[in-house]
């Protein structure tokens, strides 16, 4: 974990100074309109605005990312993006309402925008590739029985997880139960066609679908067996959906339906982002800021 007496997790100039290196380096520019005619505006007023000579806009390096219009310090962002980047299993918004001194509300938000963060872009590559294997596997996520109300019942909700082996991570919601209609289309959409898919033996993994290969193994009689070029197994999936699964019980204890997408993205970006793949905790946290660019989220569609 990095060192959480830094001065850029307690400082709020030493917080703004790394973000604008980290985000600029030594050419800021101009969120709007992309122009590097800008300057640093002066007074205590305007402390840490700048201003385009172009388009006569005024930001912060804030601007444009999924830490605009806070009313929370940078250097409480950054410590608490540092805590998510590092903590295998996450961290609750409880613990971060009480290690950054603010509302447990606001740390439930700000926790939701570093997911945020987390997420693929849009334009993200599919995982595989030639001569890469990707292990599919399927979960159901249900609230843990101490934490049902009385007298309620709530079913589970099904997850595709597809794990690049020995890289990336993808898992997605799924409509209702696993079936060939739902995993089919998500199989086509984040596997390279190149790849070689390996799955148990459910039948819905059995579609037509427009992968090299294709292998499974029977779970009932064997856990891994030798394939045609490389050992099949889902090991790799399986053991990624299980930090997941005590990550969510042990850690958040459950999330509603309209929120399992962010949780999602944290645990992919951590598992695809691991110590295993040469990513430092610090790494990971640059990686979020980073992913934060261009992205945008309001607490009222988190509350949808």
């Amino acid at each position: 974990m990095a060192d959480l007496t830094s001065p850029m997790f307690t400082n709020e100039d030493a917080a703004v100074a790394h973000m604008e290196k980290d985000r600029w380096g030594d050419a800021p520019f101009c969120p709007h309109c992309g122009s590097l005619n800008v300057h640093k505006m002066a007074g205590e007023t305007q402390a840490g605005m700048w201003l385009c000579n172009d388009c006569r806009d005024k930001f912060t390096v804030r601007t444009g990312t999924v830490f605009a219009r806070s009313h929370i310090p940078l250097h409480k962002w950054l410590l608490a993006t540092h805590l998510m980047a590092s903590s295998k299993k996450g961290i609750s918004a409880h613990q971060l309402h009480r290690m950054l001194g603010i509302t447990y509300k606001s740390a439930w938000f700000m926790s939701h925008r570093i997911r945020e963060a987390m997420a693929p872009a849009a334009d993200a590559p599919r995982l595989g590739g030639a001569g890469k294997v990707v292990e599919a596997d399927e979960m159901f996520l249900a609230k843990s029985r101490k934490t049902r109300s009385k007298g309620t019942y709530r079913t589970a909700h099904a997850v595709l997880t597809l794990h690049e082996r020995g890289g990336r991570v993808r898992s997605v919601p799924l409509e209702g139960n696993p079936s060939r209609d739902n995993i089919a289309p998500e199989l086509h959409a984040h596997i390279d066609p190149a790849s070689t898919l390996h799955t148990d033996g459910a039948q819905f993994y059995k579609a037509n679908l427009v992968i090299a290969d294709h292998e499974s193994v029977n779970h009932d009689k064997q856990y891994s067996r030798k394939g045609r070029k490389h050992k099949v197994h889902t090991n790799s999936a399986e053991g990624y959906i299980s930090v997941f699964k005590r990550g969510m019980i042990g850690t958040y204890q459950h999330c509603e339906e309209q929120h399992l997408h962010r949780y999602l993205a944290e645990f992919d970006f951590r598992q695809s982002n691991r110590t295993a793949l040469g990513v430092t905790d610090a790494k990971r946290a640059a990686l979020i800021l980073k992913g934060a660019e261009g992205k945008r989220l309001t607490y009222r569609q988190t509350a949808h």
